[in-house]
Parts: structure tokens; sequence; C-alpha cells
């Protein structure tokens, strides 16, 4: 496929997926659910990290967990008795999606609530710029503070082991789809409706492609992607690419690669 041809696809599937109607089967919808901002962003959050496997059971475990937080998220936070989590978080006990656990569940929620509620932050976002440096060209930097961040913010957290293969970081070599998707949503402001635009400090141009094996694929197939593992370095491979299509928003082929991947399996 010659580079006018190829270019002409991705903006035509750019279109068609970066529509309304493509929320209410992805996880996205999940976090659209909400209109106040932070309960955007711990619900997107939760459905980012919970976002491996089919679509359909990804969206009913969100559901689950939410319907857990009284479908309120920021109010439970805020609110829930953490002294007496046996009344108030007695259905934590049975939560379970793939290999993520009550345990994992009560480590963020523990991470979630101190960010919000003991450093009184009035955004996630604080917890990914607080690492960024002048003239970042990525959110490389970001990924592998947010990690060190939920990892460090207590004596608890530095003790809690099973949970860190649910978050992932450059540093640890992973393509960090499941952050890099959760970005895209709260960072992209394209007046489409899909992606929430909510966060200021971090730009579109900065934001880096989820790849998992289906974009890697299709990316393969269309020659940007010539590395045979899903890694950070295929990330950042192929958002290069990307960049060279458009620089200043990139990951808005995202909605492509994923649509020619997921959905045409092409």
């Amino acid at each position: 496929m010659n580079e006018n041809s190829l270019i002409e696809l991705l903006n035509r599937k750019v279109e068609q997926y970066n529509q309304p109607s493509f929320i209410p089967d992805d996880p996205l919808s999940i976090p659209h659910r909400f209109t106040k901002k932070q309960d955007i962003e711990i619900a997107g959050f939760f459905a980012a990290i919970l976002a491996w496997g089919n679509r359909k059971s990804i969206i009913n475990s969100c559901n689950k967990l939410l319907g857990l937080m009284n479908d309120s998220p920021y109010d439970f936070i805020m609110n829930v008795d953490w002294n007496n989590r046996s009344h108030d978080c007695k259905g934590f006990k049975k939560f379970v999606h793939r290999t993520f656990n009550e345990m994992d569940l009560w480590h963020l929620l523990n991470f979630v609530k101190f960010h919000y509620l003991v450093k009184g932050e009035q955004s996630l976002e604080t917890a990914f710029t607080e690492w960024m440096l002048p003239g970042d060209t990525t959110v490389e930097n970001a990924l592998n503070g947010f990690y060190e961040y939920v990892f460090n913010f207590d004596e608890d957290a530095r003790e809690e082991k099973h949970c860190r293969k649910h978050i992932a970081s450059p540093l640890k070599k992973s393509a960090c789809k499941r952050l890099n998707m959760f970005l895209r949503w709260m960072v992209r402001d394209d007046q489409r409706g899909v992606d929430f635009g909510l966060w200021k400090k971090i730009s579109s141009a900065q934001l880096i492609c989820p790849v998992d094996v289906h974009v890697a694929r299709v990316s393969k197939k269309l020659q940007l992607l010539t590395r045979n593992q899903t890694d950070w370095q295929s990330a950042l491979e192929l958002t290069a690419c990307l960049r060279k299509l458009d620089k200043e928003d990139p990951v808005k082929y995202d909605f492509a690669l994923f649509g020619l991947g997921v959905v045409e399996h092409y």
C-alpha cells in the first residue's frame, strides 16, 4: 500500500470509529456514565486497568465494581468508613476479573483514597504530571513516576507484590497499553464526544499509542511497525510513524488501528 492510500485508509477509519456510536460496546462507556470530573477519572482508571479480555466481560466487571461503590466512585472514596471495610466494602471480597482480585482492588482503592483524600488532590492528572520534566516529548516519565507513586505512597504499598503486575511502566519494558489508553481518554480533546479532554497539562502530541496484539498485527500489516515484541519500544516505534501523519494528535489513529484489528479483523 502506498503512502497516500495508507493515509486515506487510516483517516477514513478514524472518522468511522471516533464517533459516539463507538462508545456503548467499549470500556470507554464506563466513565461516560458520569459527569463529575473525579467520577470520570476514577471510573476511567478502573475501566482501563480491567481492560483485558473480551469487551463485554470487561464492561460487566466494571459495572459490578461501580455498583459496589454505590455508582458514585468519588463520593465513595471520600466518605467510606475505611476503618470498617468489613461493612462498607464487604462486596469487594467476591470481586474478581481474570487475575485481578480483591487484594488488588483494595490496594488501588487505597491509592486513589490517598491521592484525593489524604493528599487533597482535585484530579488524578497530577498523579502522572508530577513526574514529567520540561521538554518531555512523551509520557514516559509520567508512566514511570505513576508506577513508583502507586507502590510507594505508604508502607503497605511498598510491601504490595501481587498488584504490581496490573500497573505497567516503561521501565518494566511494558507497552503500557491500558495506561496509555486511559491517558488518551483523559487528554484528547477533539470535540467528537468520545475522549474526554479533561486534562490540560499533558498534550495530545505527548501521548503514546496503546498497543496490544490486535493493534500490533494491523500495524505490521500496514508497515507501521517492524518490531516483533509488543513492548514499550514497539509503542514508541508505532507512535513515531503516526506522528508523521499527524504530529499534534498521533494517537487519534488508535481508533483506526483498533477498529481494523478488533472489529474488522483486518
